[in-house]
């Protein structure tokens, strides 16, 4: 089952069954579909009952949460750096996992092993006109290499990925240093929004939210975050940097600071 929270017109924040959000962009000639979720329901055929346009699926990154549901659709969009990204994590070792996970939710997600993936089509930026919404498509690199977020101009409105959560991940083995994280929010911040959808919160959050989280991330606050042990599985020391309102950042310590290990 999904559920949808509309904060705009025009705009459909979308949350699916495994409790991860995408957001579909109706203009007046194209739709746009960022990300596409788990996809342990059938995506494709959900959207087609919000709208008719033409459809354009673009993923903010290849991580398994946001790229799965890209079983349900012939061609999806994606950043060249994260094409490996996308390989890895809708393989069947990751589906086999993201199994388990739905079962124990009680769900059960139909030829999820035996399903195919499309092969993304490389997508590096630019402006999609969609009619009477545009959407700017950046290249920010952090949680992933080839992380992509998008901005609406008309409604001032960030999809930021998962480049920006009330908690974000910045330590897999595939993610640059956080401080390549850092200064891609930061550079985000020179573009004219004031509202912010992620695709782990169903709240709106506001322009003021993300520059004070964004301030927190000096070196010195980085250097004396708090160790924790989310990246335990991969070896990989972590450490979480506590953020106003709640927020968390956390990284991996190691290859932002590889002379303290």
């Amino acid at each position: 089952m999904f559920t949808l929270y509309s904060f705009f017109p025009g705009v459909t924040h979308i949350q699916d069954e495994m409790g991860v959000c995408f957001t579909l962009l109706c203009g007046e000639k194209q739709a746009l579909l960022f990300d596409c979720g788990y996809g342990t329901e059938d995506v494709h055929a959900f959207v087609r009952t919000l709208t008719s346009l033409p459809l354009v699926t673009l993923l903010s990154h290849g991580h398994h949460d946001h790229a799965l549901g890209a079983r349900w659709f012939e061609r999806v969009y994606l950043h060249p750096e994260d094409l490996s990204v996308y390989r890895t994590y809708t393989g069947l070792g990751q589906r086999k996992t993201v199994l388990e996970q739905a079962h124990a939710k009680g769900l059960a997600p139909k030829d999820f092993l035996s399903g195919t993936f499309p092969e993304p089509q490389a997508f590096d930026g630019g402006t999609l006109d969609l009619g009477g919404l545009h959407a700017e498509i950046l290249h920010a690199p952090g949680h992933t290499p080839g992380s992509l977020v998008c901005l609406i101009t008309e409604i001032g409105l960030l999809l930021p990925g998962d480049n920006w959560n009330p908690e974000t991940w910045c330590f897999f083995p595939e993610a640059p240093s956080v401080h390549t994280l850092a200064a891609s929010l930061q550079s985000l911040l020179s573009h004219p929004f004031d509202h912010v959808l992620c695709p782990h919160a169903t709240a709106l959050f506001t322009r003021d939210d993300f520059a004070a989280d964004v301030r927190q991330l000096t070196r010195e606050a980085l250097f004396n975050a708090v160790p924790t042990d989310h990246g335990v599985r991969f070896g990989i020391q972590t450490r979480a940097l506590p953020l106003v309102g709640g927020h968390r950042l956390v990284f991996d310590y190691g290859k932002a600071f590889p002379d303290m290990e």
